[in-house]
């Protein structure tokens, strides 16, 4: 008895190719089906402690208010403590 063909690939590139291969459709959200439940879970803690995109700029904003705050009350302390200096000296002079 002959031994049967085992394996072959002939033509197969051939039809393959005869509606041309395509990369497969990528799309917007993939599906959570299947995934780690452990992943998810953390992922919906994620996702809810995550500020949108209104609350990141008005956060970003007030940040730069009392960044200014802060640098404006600075300046006049660095004021007031040189005015007097100059002051006693004025008053020091005659």
């Amino acid at each position: 008895m002959a031994k049967s063909k085992n394996h072959t690939n002939h033509n197969q590139n051939r039809k393959d190719h005869r509606n041309g291969i395509k990369k497969p459709r990528r799309f917007r959200h993939e599906s959570t089906l299947g995934v780690d439940p452990k992943f998810l879970r953390n992922l919906r803690y994620s996702k809810k402690n995550n500020l949108s995109t209104k609350a990141q700029l008005a956060r970003a904003a007030h940040r730069e208010t009392m960044r200014l705050a802060r640098k404006k009350k600075a300046l006049a302390a660095r004021n007031a403590k040189a005015e007097p200096k100059a002051t006693t000296e004025a008053v020091a002079k005659p």
